[in-house]
Formats: structure tokens, sequence, C-alpha cells
């Protein structure tokens, strides 16, 4: 069991939970996730990437957006309840190295999991900028976090409400053929994440992206969070979660996405009408 120690709401469908998880906290590092069992009754378990953490207070972040059933559950919960298994950390660690310049893009809740990369990045020693991106400014978060240690920090939404009116890849093609960084972080939506591929090819900057596929058991034997990278197949879980952005068909990685939308769908719909689930 792991209690829950506080519970803020970042925006209307996002939130951020810290819960106690000691052996976690101390051994996780950049780029890393959990697997999390709200309880054994429902019994699903969903992936989520450990957006900070306090070795010290044995505590980790977690930043979610309810969009499934799972999710909506986890959201009414409060401080001071548990949830049932907190597995990880698991996956590879961020490679994290003095490359010089370094450009991070987050997207939307994508921001969250970008956060330790970037604070792990300024740590070794890089120039960090960091690019937000948020359909307005209501949905943008970890603002105030990422401008503690960034070196630069550009804020874009999609209807001009906040920072610039543009897309990500604006000031990341921008920052690519005027600064020529050394490496690229991606992580959002994949749609964004193809693009900011996209983006740095054309000046053949190196790119790396954190793939958030559907997942079951965390460790490589379910195979539903299987992709093709560089035309081979990869587990998210075990091979990942982060590869290089040139090599990823993403085509490909979308359609596996969308194979349980239709029933995500209809989970959502009965937590908002309270048939079948709390």
């Amino acid at each position: 069991m792991n209690r829950i120690v506080s519970k803020k709401q970042l925006s209307a469908d996002v939130y951020e939970i810290v819960v106690e998880a000691p052996l976690i906290a101390r051994a996780r590092k950049a780029g890393q996730f959990i697997i999390v069992q709200i309880d054994t009754e429902w019994g699903e378990r969903i992936p989520l990437t450990i957006a900070d953490a306090d070795a010290e207070a044995g505590t980790i972040t977690m930043v979610f957006q309810t969009v499934g059933a799972t999710t909506h559950r986890l959201a009414v919960k409060e401080p001071g309840e548990t949830l049932e298994n907190i597995l990880g950390p698991l996956g590879n660690p961020t490679h994290i190295e003095k490359f010089g310049t370094v450009v991070c893009v987050g997207g939307g809740i994508g921001v969250a999991p970008l956060y330790p990369i970037v604070q792990a990045m300024k740590a070794a020693g890089n120039r960090v900028i960091v690019i937000i991106g948020a359909r307005t400014k209501e949905l943008v978060i970890f603002e105030d976090r990422m401008r503690r240690c960034a070196d630069e920090l550009v804020i874009v939404t999609d209807d001009g409400s906040y920072g610039r009116k543009a897309l990500v890849t604006e000031p990341l093609k921008e920052f690519c053929e005027a600064v020529k960084p050394d490496i690229t972080v991606a992580i959002g939506p994949p749609i964004m994440m193809k693009f900011c591929e996209k983006t740095t090819a054309e000046t053949a900057t190196p790119i790396m992206v954190s793939l958030n596929t559907i997942m079951i058991d965390g460790t490589g034997m379910c195979g539903c969070c299987r992709v093709s990278v560089g035309g081979e197949t990869k587990f998210v879980c075990v091979d990942g979660p982060e590869f290089d952005g040139h090599q990823v068909d993403f085509e490909n990685m979308m359609l596996r996405m969308r194979a349980f939308k239709q029933r995500e769908d209809a989970d959502h719909h009965r937590c908002h009408i309270g048939l079948g689930i709390a």
C-alpha cells in the first residue's frame, strides 16, 4: 500500500499526486516510469512517468490526465488514502551527459515527465532550452519549475492566450536553425512528437522521444507496447521508453494506440453517468 501525501489539480483534467514510495524515490532516474494499480477489485494497471521524487522524504510525484475509467477513479482519491500497488522504477533511464546545448520540448501533460530530464541535463552542465506547448493558458503546467532550471523558456499556446500563438515546432525550427542544438528531447502527444521529428530532420538534429504506448505488465511479457524502431520490433517498457525519434514508426504506433479507444470512451461515459464505475 502506498499512502497519498498530497493532491493538486493543475488544470481542468490534470492532477498531481504525491505518494509514499521510498524505495522507488531512492532508485528512480530521469525518464523512468511506474505501473500503478489503484486497487485489486478493478485491477487495471496504468503506466505513469515519475514527474519528480524526494529521496529524503521517500515520495514520488505522479502527474496524470483523466482520460479513462482508472484515471478518473485515481483523480477522486484524497490525501491519506492509499493505492494498492506501485511497481517501479521501470524502463531505461534517459541518457544524460554533457552534450552542449539541449532543446527540450514538452506538449500538454508531456511537460511533467520532461521536467526530471531538464533537471538532469542541466545538472550535467548543458545549456538547456525548454519549449512548453499547450492548447490554452489554463493548460500550461510546470512553468515555475521549468523556469528555475532552464536557461531559456519559451511558451506557446494554440489559441495565443499565453506566450506565443504557435505550435511547438515553430520555435523548435528556429532553435534548430539558429542555435543548432546538440540534441533535442520531445515528450507529448504522438502527433506532436512526430512533427518534432520531422522538424529536427530538416537540420539533421538528433532527437530523443519518450513513447507513451499501451502497457499492461511493464516487463516486456505481454507485447502490448511494441513499436517499430528502425525497422525492428521494440518493447517500450523494457527497450525504452526513449528512442531515437528519427527511427520511430509513428504511424504504426498511433494506429496501435487507437485499439481500445471505443472501450475507453464507453468507460469514460459510465464514469459520468454513475453506471458500473464509482
